[in-house]
């Protein structure tokens, strides 16, 4: 990936993010932006979130957010000049999901074992 790319890439992250925390509610749920994806043209974007929740609840985030595409693409157009603005895409990230379970075995591994001293020999 382009630095370019990558620079638009976080200033699209950091701004969606922004609209969604002040002009979108979601019930019982945390929406989190984790990644952006354009593509090189920047005529797509895939938007990667984290929704903290109930399954039922994930889907009702993701389906929201789609139907609100229209006007979140007007939204990140005004804030973000680009010379065209990107058609977002909305999909599902469960990596923190998946991750949990191995943070938990981390967490539960027995404390390591000291480390014995090297004996010493003499040279005589």
């Amino acid at each position: 990936m382009s630095l370019r790319v990558q620079k638009v890439s976080e200033l699209i992250r950091r701004e969606l993010a922004t609209i969604l925390e002040k002009d979108y509610r979601f019930e019982n749920c945390l929406v989190t932006i984790h990644e952006v994806s354009p593509t090189p043209d920047m005529r797509q974007c895939f938007v990667y979130v984290g929704v903290i929740g109930k399954p039922h609840q994930q889907e009702n985030a993701i389906e929201k957010l789609t139907k609100a595409r229209g006007s979140i693409q007007r939204d990140l157009y005004k804030r973000v000049k680009l010379r065209c603005s990107p058609q977002l895409f909305f999909r599902l990230d469960k990596s923190v999901e998946r991750g949990v379970p191995l943070l938990n075995i981390i967490d539960n591994l027995p404390p390591p074992l000291p480390d014995e001293p090297v004996a010493e020999t003499s040279k005589d």
